[in-house]
């Protein structure tokens, strides 16, 4: 039986469009679907730059205009891996086209363009799903399942961080195609909707919706040169967040990221707190779940490592033997089957584009507490007409 086509348009080509070509190009030789993904076309304005990186991942063809890439009738899926001011513009116009659209976190520049995308989408009912990899670590579907299984009863504290320490240099420029994460204008905003916007995704998934937030922010750095314009120009982004939340099930919650933090390149870990269990997660060991189980007795109780490895483990019994662990890039393909996945049962994929505007909405609150010094309620997600 032929098995349907999804042709895939990819705009952008960077970082991120190597993740998710590696995993539009794995995911069937270990996940066999009723569908076939296509690489169809990649988007940049540098056509040879372009050609390069279809050449190499093997998409059949460049364009340089993303309105154009939208309008090709061969064009099945529209995958979003460009700077977040982008994002809205695209998302709307390929939801209008009636593409499924993938898109990079954070959802949008602001939650107020991440309104219009939800909107969009809702109005043409296309397949959509946003790129927070990390809940599809299988250490951190594990925990996802245990939480839902009710074994940890009630929680009370959930605390995560992200730290790395690449832009404590000032010499450093902001702006351009490599360092477009330093300019606000293109980003958006600094650590929180880039580093933090993974740990609110992650803490809501597990744990539920965020109520309010008390926010800190800093600027270490205050001027740069920036790329495009050659001039040293004050400094919009966030270096280091820090924020105290409350979560919808009356549990704490405590969020740090910097670029500031000599030493670490990229620390990711959560820990959930609750009555009779808790769990840990760390990122640079992120084939292993920390579980401390109060139910356990004796001398043997203490926190112990799982493995997450095994054949009955989340998604594992798909690839190795077990005992040979999974890595980052497994994150996306794991993505990419739940995104599948959603299209056969006709029930969607997570995260959705409702739930990246959730998160915006607790990165909006976040930044406007930090400027305000005030407690601040996060806007909560309406949900869809019937």
């Amino acid at each position: 039986m032929a098995k349907k086509q999804i042709r895939i348009g990819l705009i952008g080509y960077g970082f991120m469009g190597r993740a998710h070509s590696n995993a539009f190009a794995q995911v069937g030789h270990f996940f066999p679907s009723e569908h076939e993904l296509v690489l169809q076309a990649v988007c940049a304005r540098d056509a040879a730059k372009a050609q390069e990186f279809a050449d190499k991942w093997g998409y059949k063809s460049i364009e340089t205009d993303w309105k154009k890439l939208i309008a090709r009738d061969d064009i099945d899926l529209v995958d979003i891996a460009v700077p977040n001011n982008l994002h809205a513009e695209i998302a709307v116009a390929a939801a209008k086209a009636g593409k499924m659209i993938l898109c990079e976190k954070p959802l949008a520049l602001n939650s107020k363009e991440a309104e219009k995308m939800v909107k969009a989408i809702d109005k043409a009912g296309v397949p959509n799903m946003v790129w927070y990899n990390y809940r599809r670590c299988p250490a951190v579907v594990l925990a996802k399942q245990l939480i839902d299984s009710g074994k940890l009863g009630k929680v009370f504290h959930y605390r995560a961080n992200f730290l790395q320490d690449w832009t404590i240099n000032p010499d450093l420029p902001q702006g351009g195609a490599a360092l477009w994460r330093l300019d606000v204008k293109a980003a958006g905003s600094g650590v929180t909707g880039d580093l933090l916007a993974h740990c609110i995704d992650t803490a809501i998934w597990l744990n539920g919706g965020i109520k309010d937030v008390s926010a800190m922010t800093e600027t270490f750095i205050k001027e740069r040169k920036h790329n495009l314009t050659g001039k040293v120009e004050k400094v919009g982004i966030d270096d280091a967040c820090a924020f105290l939340c409350h979560f919808n099930n009356g549990s704490l919650g405590l969020f740090e990221s910097t670029r500031y933090a000599r030493g670490h390149k990229a620390l990711y870990t959560f820990e959930i707190n609750g009555e009779t269990m808790s769990l840990k997660w760390d990122l640079h060991d992120l084939h292993r779940l920390q579980i401390f189980d109060h139910k356990d007795v004796g001398a043997e109780r203490g926190w112990k490592s799982v493995h997450v490895s095994d054949g009955d483990h989340p998604y594992t019994g798909k690839w190795w033997v077990p005992g040979l662990q999974l890595g980052y890039e497994h994150s996306f393909i794991h993505q990419v089957v739940e995104f599948i996945a959603g299209l056969e049962s006709g029930k969607g994929a997570k995260p959705d584009f409702k739930d990246g505007l959730a998160t915006d909405y607790v990165v909006d609150a976040v930044l406007s507490s930090a400027k305000s010094r005030k407690w601040t309620k996060v806007k909560q997600v309406k949900a869809s007409k019937a």
